[in-house]
């Protein structure tokens, strides 16, 4: 299998400088795929680059915020899993939690700064509920944190929100790049994390 026809599918992981195809979605593609389909292609080729290298500033800063999880600086106590790898057999999914609490069995997910609550959002969160439940953290309440307003969006999970979601899943991992050919929304655009890379709207 060339790189090639690994980046055809986007549905791969970075193995130190070489990539693999796998049949796990990253959970942290999710969001991407429901913005755009495009985004989750630059995700895939520019997984491995320096962030600042091509983010743009707001995603920079949502980087920043997401620090003191992943270096295990949110909390000393031990009842909080913080940045800990999940993954779902059952769905095919493997990525990161930002924060749950063994003790409440509630699952958080922070964002710099919320202003809706997207469906990204959400199945990102019911990727991370499936993951740890699989592997033996029963999930009871679900919660999307803004740290710039300090808000907390609590977040359900129904039977139809389970079939979107593996829908969704099922869509990206038939992704294929090279006959994918996405409509373009200026607004999403200019507001993608990507543009510069991409350049669409030019």
């Amino acid at each position: 299998m060339t790189e090639q026809t690994s980046c055809d599918k986007i549905v791969c992981f970075v193995i130190g400088k070489k990539k693999a195809m796998y049949d796990y979605v990253q959970i942290s593609t999710i969001n991407d795929f429901i913005f755009c389909q495009r985004s989750l292609y630059f995700h895939s080729i520019y997984y491995t680059f320096v962030d600042k290298q091509y983010k743009a500033k707001p995603q920079v800063a949502g980087t920043i915020a997401h620090e003191a999880t992943d270096t295990g600086r949110y909390s000393s106590q031990k009842k909080f899993l913080q940045a800990m790898e999940v993954f779902s057999h059952a769905y095919g999914v493997i990525g990161k939690i930002d924060v749950y609490d063994k003790e409440t069995k509630v699952l958080t997910e922070r964002k710099r700064k919320i202003n809706r609550v997207y469906d990204g959002y959400r199945f990102q969160l019911y990727a991370q509920k499936l993951a740890l439940e699989e592997m033996g953290f029963p999930v009871e309440k679900m919660f999307l944190h803004s740290l710039s307003d300090n808000k907390k969006y609590e977040i359900h999970f129904h039977g139809p929100d389970l079939y979107a979601f593996e829908k969704t899943i099922e869509k990206i991992r038939a992704f294929n790049v090279a006959k994918s050919s996405p409509k373009q929304n200026i607004q999403k655009c200019r507001n993608c994390i990507y543009r510069e890379l991409c350049r669409r709207e030019q």
